[in-house]
């Protein structure tokens, strides 16, 4: 470890290679860096043995006076917990988490001429989201305006690429309004919508329409990414999730409904028995109202959840059916 500190030599090795959060501070005792990791030991010792190709790192580094950590029992609460604590400490170094309140919704407008999409701040009628990702949306909204009007023709939606948009009148506008809503609150629509995009991205390409191509494809993706955060998100996180995670010994059991994390509990042994009490009593604590619900602020966590669903292996993840 050629550019630690000697005082921090000592503290580093003695990190354990367990999951948990570690905090960088500075020589005032602020903290300037949250992160979270599988391998407390090896993550920590990776700053000071690593050649970083980022700035942004080699300059955090050489502040670095003081390090302290936190254990967790999984790598899912290690990374609900570096959310949490970014979000209350908002570090220096820490690009993630600290601005939630930025989160925007996208929303579909009445008779405007001139954007039948619009960003705004807080959810309102006809909006959707909320989503991260502020100038990926704002450009999407930009690019469809070349496709407008965009029209629900029986079991599918007409429309064209334009070079330039077309002002459209207020019944076109209406139909595209009632489009755009249509796709925006219906899986299957949207998978519709989606597969016309690439009908039309596939006769562009064949007819070396490259620009056109290009353009369907950038749109596809913007789709999706919609779809993922209206659609798959939601359809996952209303279930009732029981997880099972092994430990060095024994088990952890998480009960998770509309992507919160109600109920958790290790077990040294586990028995059919266990599990069954366990999902009686999260499904108890569903009618709790939750204090404070922040759509914005929890985003974050119901990402990390559904990341960690997702990410995780089969047999560790039960759907639990609703109660009759």
């Amino acid at each position: 470890m050629n550019n630690i500190p000697e005082n921090l030599i000592k503290k580093v090795n003695n990190i354990p290679a367990l999951p948990g959060i570690y905090k960088m501070l500075d020589s005032h005792g602020e903290v300037i860096y949250i992160g979270k990791s599988i391998s407390l030991k090896n993550r920590v010792r990776s700053y000071f043995t690593k050649n970083h190709n980022w700035k942004k790192v080699e300059k955090m580094v050489s502040f670095i006076h003081d390090i302290e950590y936190i254990i967790t029992d999984t790598h899912l609460e290690a990374r609900l917990l570096e959310c949490e604590l970014i979000k209350e400490m908002k570090p220096i170094f820490n690009a993630q988490f600290k601005n939630d309140e930025k989160y925007i919704y996208l929303k579909v407008e009445d008779y405007n001429i001139y954007n039948p999409l619009a960003i705004v701040n807080n959810r309102e009628e006809n909006s959707f989201g909320p989503f991260r990702r502020r100038s990926f949306v704002i450009g999407l909204i930009d690019s469809l305006k070349n496709l407008y009007p965009i029209v629900k023709n029986g079991e599918n939606y007409s429309f064209q690429y334009n070079l330039m948009p077309i002002s459209m009148d207020k019944e076109a506008f209406e139909a595209n309004k009632d489009a755009l809503l249509s796709i925006l609150s219906s899986q299957e629509e949207m998978a519709l919508f989606i597969n016309g995009l690439e009908k039309n991205m596939h006769e562009a390409a064949c007819q070396l329409k490259f620009a056109s191509a290009g353009y369907y494809r950038d749109l596809i993706y913007g789709f999706k990414y919609l779809n993922k955060r209206i659609n798959e998100y939601k359809s996952l996180l209303a279930k009732d999730i029981l997880l099972k995670i092994p430990l060095s010994q024994g088990y952890k059991l998480f009960f998770i409904s509309n992507g919160q994390i109600l109920l958790k509990s290790t077990f040294t042994s586990l028995i059919q028995g266990d599990i069954e009490n366990f999902i009686d009593m999260g499904r108890s604590l569903k009618a709790s109202p939750i204090d404070d619900f922040n759509e914005k602020s929890s985003l974050d966590f119901s990402d990390i959840i559904y990341s960690e669903i997702k990410a995780l292996p089969k047999e560790m993840v039960k759907y639990i059916e609703k109660k009759k």
